[in-house]
């Protein structure tokens, strides 16, 4: 016979497979109520349900009209004398527990599981032993501790809950000022739009004489202003308000709100501990930061996959790296890139140094590419295995950073530089191009006595491949935060959804949750 579905009144709860573990643990004691009715430790679970929005969480998904329901009932039968029956008391408590069991899970490893809407998410979180959290609260007499405990202790994490608050009340006071369409603004223009800009970015006016207005002119503290909101939107820093920056300031605060909230959901997906010194790439901001011991030690720009070629959401173990490697092309990449190359230009193998092989076998043959009818293979026909030697035409330039990993994704130098002077920077075919991969090297290298920058200059200006090995491995998250919080607590940082993933997430968020 199936297990029996627990009910409480009309409600079902949802983690109905774990209850009767837990109660039958208790000799089927109550949790939180007692004949005189709910005790404090209820009181306490009650209140931090009711703050879950804090966490850019529903309150009404843990219960919460149903238990304030069941709380004002007992409370007015107990101060009216009037017998509390027994089922409502447990009604009372079971959805209780499985308030705190929903609420705990939640917060320790989101609403939502990743893997059901993005394909691209391969980040495993932390295990939560969530019967064991309950029991811990129940006999500590203290429910706001372990479910601090449950979330997310990163900083960003952190940061965020306070940015949520202070959106939220910028909405309840009705938003931001929508700056009218209109040409281009920059500074030293005299335009009557420019004293929306003002309001929108909290610019007073500073004039020397009383009798002049210059509400209307683009001055030098509006163009700061400027400057330092397409900085916290990744746009193109030029202080002039053009198209793109036009639109980043009306975007109304209810859409940034749900942006806040999205990212919250995120930081609970990830592991809760990076360790001591760790490499974090956001894909969203095409930026690596090397992190030790809390604090940022070098950041540089990177260049992530295309929309239809995304660098995955994954961690790995960085052990060594190879200077000047040789570049075996994916298949993929063969097929859509390099094929359609070689059937415009039969020099192109030979340009780019790029050698073809007959099969993927280690011992594999090598072949002349003169001798192969390029126009008569297709795509799907391909078989060949093609590699670049090293050298200064290399893909992966003169430096590859490895982490072994199954989407055979990697960290690279590359020649072509000129991409890192754009602010959205997805042109990659998936693996991460970084912008100073020398210092990354050194820094990576920095304990072992081999490998000074000079040997590494030196190595690099040559042909010959060679493996450096870093004394202690160290942890790559890559992840995917549209929005974060800088380093001063304050400044509220917004990117483009590349990938097209915050409205399934979105979407997600809003449906029910399933029932355990």
């Amino acid at each position: 016979m199936g297990q029996q579905k627990i009910v409480s009144g009309s409600e079902l709860p949802f983690g109905s497979a774990v209850l009767p573990s837990f109660y039958s643990h208790r000799y089927f004691r109550p949790a939180w109520v007692t004949a005189e009715g709910p005790g404090p430790l209820a009181k306490q679970l009650f209140e931090s349900i009711r703050e879950a929005d804090d966490d850019g969480l529903r309150p009404e998904a843990y219960h919460l009209k149903r238990i304030e329901a069941l709380m004002v009932e007992t409370k007015l039968e107990l101060t009216t004398n009037q017998p509390t029956r027994a089922e409502k008391l447990a009604d009372l408590d079971l959805l209780l527990t499985d308030a705190f069991l929903l609420f705990g899970s939640h917060l320790s490893n989101g609403r939502v599981n990743p893997e059901t809407i993005h394909s691209g998410w391969f980040i495993k979180s932390h295990h939560v032993d969530l019967v064991e959290a309950l029991r811990s609260a129940l006999q500590q007499r203290d429910v706001e501790a372990v479910l601090n405990k449950l979330r997310p202790q990163h900083a960003g994490y952190a940061a965020l809950k306070g940015a949520l608050v202070r959106y939220s009340e910028r909405m309840a006071l009705g938003g931001w000022v929508c700056v009218p369409e209109g040409s281009n603004l920059k500074r030293g223009d005299r335009d009557p739009r420019v004293a929306a800009l003002r309001a929108r970015l909290n610019v007073p006016v500073c004039s020397v004489s009383s009798d002049e207005n210059i509400s209307d002119l683009f001055d030098a503290a509006l163009e700061r202003a400027v400057l330092e909101f397409q900085i916290r939107h990744g746009l193109d820093v030029d202080g002039m308000v053009g198209p793109a920056t036009l639109a980043a300031l009306n975007v109304r605060v209810e859409d940034r709100l749900r942006q806040i909230k999205l990212n919250m959901e995120r930081w609970r997906w990830l592991p809760h501990d990076f360790g001591k010194r760790y490499i974090l790439i956001n894909i969203a901001n095409f930026q690596l930061d090397m992190i030790e011991n809390e604090e940022t030690i070098l950041k540089m720009r990177v260049i992530v996959g295309k929309k239809y070629r995304q660098t995955p959401v994954f961690n790995g173990r960085m052990t060594y790296m190879e200077l000047n490697p040789y570049w075996h092309i994916p298949p993929q990449i063969a097929k859509e890139d390099i094929l359609p190359e070689i059937q415009k230009d039969s020099q192109y193998l030979d340009k780019q140094k790029i050698r073809v092989f007959e099969t993927w076998q280690t011992k594999a043959i090598e072949l002349d590419p003169a001798s192969i009818e390029w126009s008569q293979i297709s795509p799907a026909d391909l078989s060949f295995k093609f590699v670049q030697d090293p050298g200064p035409l290399n893909a992966l330039g003169r430096l590859k950073f490895m982490f072994p990993n199954r989407f055979s994704v990697y960290i690279h130098d590359t020649p072509a530089r000129g991409f890192f002077k754009h602010a959205k920077r997805s042109f990659s075919s998936g693996c991460i191009r970084i912008e100073k991969p020398i210092e990354l090297a050194e820094y990576l290298l920095k304990d072992n006595p081999k490998w000074t920058r000079k040997e590494l200059v030196e190595t690099i200006d040559g042909t010959e491949t060679r493996i450096a090995r870093l004394v202690e491995p160290i942890s790559v998250q890559i992840v995917y935060i549209t929005a974060w919080v800088d380093e001063d607590g304050e400044s509220v940082h917004f990117r483009d959804d590349v990938y097209d993933q915050d409205k399934p997430l979105y979407q997600a968020l809003l449906e029910r949750p399933p029932i355990s």
